[in-house]
This record gives structure tokens, C-alpha cells and sequence, in this order.
């Protein structure tokens, strides 16, 4: 596992502390908890202060949240350095997470990750205009739809260089658009379209009649069987 450390002291913020609204909602989520177990609370309220602050966790805050919930500031320090979900230093306004294992690797990951070098740079750089940062991580679990990014919070799926440049392209400019796949594929059917399940009938009820007829025509013929059997063994007890 990589080394995981808070950002340098001069990126870092003098002071945190959650808006009305999030204190609000970090309050009802302490609350679900029993007395004594406020602390279960610490990942909910790590990644809410995480997506106040610029989509990153700053020393800061990771002292608020610890105070909040009467921890050791050091025991939640130790959640925000384990999880990979906590970024510990500034992040892009559209932080891409690529994936590079496996599955979308062999589906031309290495391309999707050189568009990231040429046009954004080293992993954890963020660009001049504050935009753009990048980092390949572990698998997101889309791999029927590789290659795949996050941004933010949202899954693009289906990439290809072309359609990434103009994905890239639209978020700096401020244009709309489209989450999921970018080739339009429907959820994680085959590219070519879906080859199972594709008998209208089954979902529009024509075959509920013959499904209930067919077993009305066997409990039928099982009751006479039964009768049959019950009547040759009277018969057999009377000789």
C-alpha cells in the first residue's frame, strides 16, 4: 500500500468548519447512532466535509470532524490516510480517476491514460487553471464497459481517445455532458445490443394465460393419477 500524507502546511487552510447546512446533516447522521458510538459516524461526515472543501480533506478538517465526534484527532486521521476515497491534498475541479486494472487495460486503457499526460500532465498535477487532475487507481467496477473514469462523482464508461478528448474538451468550456457510457450503450449490455430476453412476450403478459392453464391442466391430471392409484388400491384390499 502507497504511503498516504497530508498536503504540505502552506496549501493548508488555517481553520475548518462545516456550513449550517452540513452541520445540520452531520448532526442527524451522528444521531443514528447510540450513545457512546458517535464515532461510527466518522467516514459519513470525512467525505461530507471532503466535497465542501474543493473535493479534498485538509488537516483541518480532519480535526473538526475529530472533535465533532469526541475521537482522537490521530484515530481519524488514521481513516482519512486508509481510504483511497479521501484525497489528502488539491484536487482539479474535475478529478479524473482512471481505472488501469486488468479488464481496462486490455481495453485500451494506456491510450486513455496518455490523453491524460499529453493534455493534463503528471498524476496528482493539477492544472494552471485549476481544473484538471488526474490519478490511476484501483478497479471501479464497470469493467463490462472498460475503459472507464470517474470524475467527481459521476462513471464515463466506453472511452476511446476521441471521445474523451471531446469530454474533456466540453468540461473546461462549461458544456453539458453525458454521464455513463459515451457510445451509448444501455447499462452493461453488449456493445452490439442485448442478445438475451428479447421476446416482447415475456414481459407483456401473453403468456400468463397459457402459464396458468398448463398448470391447472397438470394439478388435473396429478389429482386423477392420485385418484386412480387410490381407487386400484381399494380395489386390491377387497380380494
Amino acid at each position: 500500500m502507497a504511503v498516504r500524507r497530508l498536503a504540505p502546511q502552506e496549501v493548508q487552510p488555517a481553520a475548518f468548519a462545516f456550513t449550517a447546512d452540513n452541520l445540520a446533516w452531520a448532526q442527524t447522521q451522528i444521531a443514528k447512532f447510540p450513545e457512546g458510538r458517535q464515532a461510527s459516524a466518522v467516514i459519513s461526515l470525512l467525505w461530507r466535509a471532503q466535497e465542501q472543501h474543493d473535493y479534498w480533506l485538509p488537516k483541518a478538517a480532519i480535526e473538526y470532524v475529530a472533535d465533532m465526534l469526541g475521537m482522537p484527532s490521530i484515530r481519524v486521521l488514521e481513516v482519512a490516510t486508509f481510504y483511497s476515497m479521501f484525497n489528502l491534498e488539491p484536487v482539479g475541479q474535475f478529478f479524473i480517476q482512471l481505472c488501469g486494472t486488468s479488464p481496462c487495460r486490455l481495453s485500451g486503457a494506456e491510450k486513455i491514460i496518455k490523453v491524460c499526460q499529453d493534455r493534463i500532465g503528471d498524476q496528482r498535477h493539477v492544472t494552471a487553471d485549476g481544473k484538471f487532475s488526474w490519478l490511476e487507481v484501483e478497479c471501479l467496477g464497470a469493467c463490462c464497459n472498460a475503459p472507464m473514469v470517474q470524475i467527481n462523482n459521476d462513471y464515463y464508461e466506453d472511452l476511446t481517445v476521441e471521445n474523451f478528448n471531446t469530454l474533456l474538451d466540453d468540461l473546461a468550456a462549461g458544456r453539458p455532458v453525458k454521464k455513463g457510457s459515451q457510445t451509448g450503450r444501455v447499462s452493461s449490455e453488449p456493445a452490439t445490443g442485448a442478445t438475451t430476453l428479447t421476446d416482447q412476450a415475456l414481459f407483456d403478459g401473453s403468456l400468463v394465460g397459457a402459464w396458468k392453464t398448463r398448470f391447472e391442466a397438470e394439478q388435473k391430471k396429478a389429482a386423477e393419477a392420485k385418484a386412480e392409484a387410490a381407487k386400484a388400491e381399494a380395489a386390491k384390499g377387497k380380494e
